[in-house]
């Protein structure tokens, strides 16, 4: 059977058991479902979509270059790490900036694609390549600029703002209901011990999805039933500065990561 046959079979099967799984650590779970997966197709859909981000980060642009040309915070085409030093201010854009925001100022301004050439799905495959050199590092994220420190605070607010006709919000799910059950997934700690945030860029193997933090944040605002952020919007950036920073000195286990 063709690679992509047994992918998609093992991706079908690893559905119907995520919906049977009730009461289980979610962890666990996880890497049971890894193993399945390893054992039904031979490879993860984290490892396809890593070795796509690599061949669009080494794909010149109109420009002639390719995204070595580009400063991820480290230097030009330096990713030991950088993934993990991220949202940041970059003095080139005079903005703060994420991974996915990054890769997309990198794909205009220097390989010199259109704006409207800039294909979501390719932002997240690069970014699933840059993030896998930051397995094993650190977050460290600072607050040494006015943007930084301005866009942090605004972060704090949104996570702890109730609103809605459920007057809920981040907080509600992810400080204040920690370790107690909603439906058949318990809510995760994005601040404490658990260090949820390190999870993503992620594949989602429940519908198979992949994922930035940036999806995961869009995401969390539809399941309270608010209207979600446009990507690389502030609302979004500002949530994932106060997040990483609050997550600073956590160690990425594993990026891209393989959730539920």
């Amino acid at each position: 059977m063709p690679l992509k046959a047994w992918l998609a079979a093992g991706v079908l099967a690893l559905a119907v058991l995520a919906l049977a799984q009730e009461g289980v650590d979610p962890r666990e779970e996880a890497k049971r479902q890894k193993q399945l997966l390893l054992e039904t197709a031979g490879i993860l859909p984290t490892e396809l979509i890593v070795e796509q981000g690599k061949e669009l980060f080494n794909r010149k642009g109109p420009s002639g270059k390719t995204m070595a040309e580009c400063d991820f915070g480290l230097g030009k085409g330096v990713l030991e790490g950088a993934a993990a030093r991220l949202p940041r201010y970059f003095l080139d854009t005079n903005r703060v900036e994420d991974l996915d925001g990054r890769i997309v100022t990198c794909m205009t301004r220097v390989q010199g694609f259109k704006p409207e050439q800039v294909k979501r799905p390719e932002v997240v495959a690069v970014a699933f390549y840059i993030a896998s050199f930051s397995t094993g590092k650190p977050i460290q994220v600072r607050l040494l600029f006015p943007q930084e420190r301005e866009l942090y605070a605004l972060g704090e607010k949104l996570f702890y703002a109730r609103s809605g006709s459920r007057d809920i919000g981040c907080a509600t799910c992810h400080v204040t209901y920690v370790g107690r059950r909603a439906g058949v997934l318990p809510y995760a700690d994005v601040l404490g011990k658990d260090k949820s945030w390190t999870h993503w860029p992620a594949y989602r193997y429940s519908n198979d999805q992949i994922w930035t933090m940036q999806d995961r944040i869009r995401a969390c605002y539809g399941n309270i039933a608010h209207p979600q952020p446009d990507l690389y919007s502030l609302p979004i950036l500002a949530l994932e500065l106060f997040l990483a920073y609050s997550n600073n000195g956590a160690v990425v286990e594993e990026w891209p990561a393989f959730v539920r």
